[in-house]
């Protein structure tokens, strides 16, 4: 890609970009969020069209209009977000506008489909339904949808963002794998240790511009993390001594049914004071959500109680809950975070548009509501290209991401729960994060912080509380404790050697 020049309303995504793929070579795309990395990914998967620059496959300048352009010129790309139908089989999904004809035959589909999983070790059964597996599983249907139709060029735009780190690894060995078949993988990633683990190079990107590209045996993380945001960034968090005080939230004997009709979350206790940052470790799939969802409102309790600053919540409303003072930074930041057909003025007030102030009997203040939200966006970084009035579903999923932290952190709640805050983000707003999750604690405020990356527990968490197949295994102080200890409790080990 040589010279990409892309502009959107107000905003210079990409300000001639060149970028060169080795065959069979990983190639990774650093920069912050909203540097302009997923457009040059989606100008070469036809998605967008280059205001001005040209692209070559195999030394040919090409032309591409669309995404079916793309995959006929051997390129395939797996999205942040992935595109599967949840009530097909893996093959139906696969075959999905590659069929052939009016008649198309599932079986032989299916035959090939088996081929070539087993040939890049990605184990995985064609007549699965979508809905019925893992994150990590789905991830692997794309990666074959690609290789059914033969792409030899793969893009992964951010794609350890919902997986487990047992599934990190395991797609690291599967782009390894490919690129061994002589495949061409770029890796839109914003985490440098899983560019140090498996990329050949790195180029970095910075408000839409090319700052340099890198050997990643010979750059250090501090290097190119220094490169990306174009200062020094701290890899660790500075916090004091917590100061503790009474207990904000008390859940006591908890028990919750999951989706599947099981109880997701069984006889569980756990307290969170004013001053601390409480982290829930756990292997992803093992009660998180079912915990969260019943604190914040979003799930029915079967039995014990919630006790939030003293008063019983277990059967009042989200907006009660709300006003009583409680944030809530949810998993899944399009499905729960926010409405993205609306600005993200309307957004960041989405929760409180009502109260005084936002609006004056019943009458929206449309002014002091811009004011507000102009405000967030500005303290927290959100990168639009229209600023206030751009709709949330345009941002990149970074963006999407600080804008929803910023909603819940202006709004000063007691209890802020924080559920994969950092997930998406580069390492300076992950920097930026952490040192405001830090801060709500020292104002006296209570977090309870869920993460799969216990990296971001020890780093934030005064105590740590772990979670194994809906049971607390035991709660221990972050100081006093160490990663394998947690991480065999997190398999279900207590401290003890005995299973939980």
């Amino acid at each position: 890609m040589i010279g990409i020049r892309k502009e959107f309303p107000g905003i210079v995504a990409n300000d001639d970009i060149t970028l060169q793929v080795r065959e069979g070579e990983i190639h990774a795309i650093l920069g912050e969020n909203g540097a302009g990395k997923s457009t040059l990914m989606s100008i070469l998967f036809g998605l967008y069209h280059a205001d001005r620059g040209t692209i070559r496959i195999r030394g040919r300048e090409v032309s591409i209009k669309n995404p079916n352009d793309a995959f006929a010129l051997g390129i395939g790309m797996v999205h942040q977000h992935f595109q599967l139908v949840h009530n097909f089989t893996v093959a139906e999904n696969i075959i999905l506008g590659k069929e052939g004809g009016f008649v198309y035959d599932i079986r032989k589909a299916s035959e090939r489909i088996k081929e070539i999983s087993e040939r890049y070790g990605l184990s995985i059964e064609p007549d699965m339904v979508i809905e019925d597996i893992t994150v990590g599983m789905q991830q692997r249907v794309e990666i074959l949808k690609m290789l059914y139709r033969d792409a030899d060029i793969l893009i992964f735009d951010e794609p350890t963002a919902v997986l487990t780190p047992q599934e990190i690894d395991e797609l690291m060995q599967i782009m390894r794998n490919l690129a061994a078949e002589g495949k061409s993988i770029i890796l839109i990633t914003h985490k440098l240790e899983e560019i140090k683990a498996v990329a050949d190079r790195c180029t970095i990107i910075r408000r839409g511009k090319l700052i340099g590209v890198v050997d990643v045996k010979e750059a250090s993380p501090a290097e190119m993390a220094a490169m990306m945001v174009g200062r020094p960034v701290s890899f660790t968090v500075e916090k004091a001594p917590a100061s503790i005080g009474e207990p904000i939230l008390e859940i006591r004997n908890l028990s919750v049914m999951s989706a599947r009709h099981v109880l997701g979350v069984k006889d569980f206790s756990l307290s969170v004071h004013r001053g601390e940052i409480v982290g829930i470790a756990g292997v992803d799939g093992n009660g998180q959500s079912e915990l969260v969802e019943a604190i914040t409102g979003l799930r029915r309790i079967e039995s014990g109680s919630i006790l939030f600053k003293g008063q019983d919540i277990s059967g009042i409303s989200i907006r009660k809950r709300n006003e009583l003072g409680m944030g809530h930074i949810p998993e899944d930041r399009q499905k729960r975070g926010l409405i993205l057909g609306a600005s993200l003025t309307d957004n960041m007030v989405i929760k409180e548009f009502y109260k005084e102030g936002f609006s004056h009997r019943g009458i929206l203040d449309y002014p002091c509501i811009q004011d507000y939200a102009e405000g967030i966006i500005a303290k927290f970084d959100v990168r639009s290209g229209e600023g206030a009035d751009s709709l949330a579903g345009k941002l990149s999923g970074g963006n999407q991401q600080k804008a929803i932290i910023g909603r819940e952190i202006e709004s000063n709640p007691d209890l802020l729960i924080a559920v994969q805050p950092t997930r998406g983000l580069d390492v300076g707003a992950i920097e930026f994060i952490h040192s405001q999750l830090v801060k709500e604690r020292d104002n006296g405020k209570a977090v309870l912080l869920v993460s799969f990356e216990l990296d971001e527990i020890f780093n934030l968490s005064d105590r740590i509380a772990v979670i194994n197949s809906g049971h607390l295994i035991d709660v221990v102080d972050t100081d006093k404790t160490d990663v394998n200890a947690v991480g065999l409790m997190m398999a279900g080990i207590k401290a003890s050697g005995g299973e939980a």
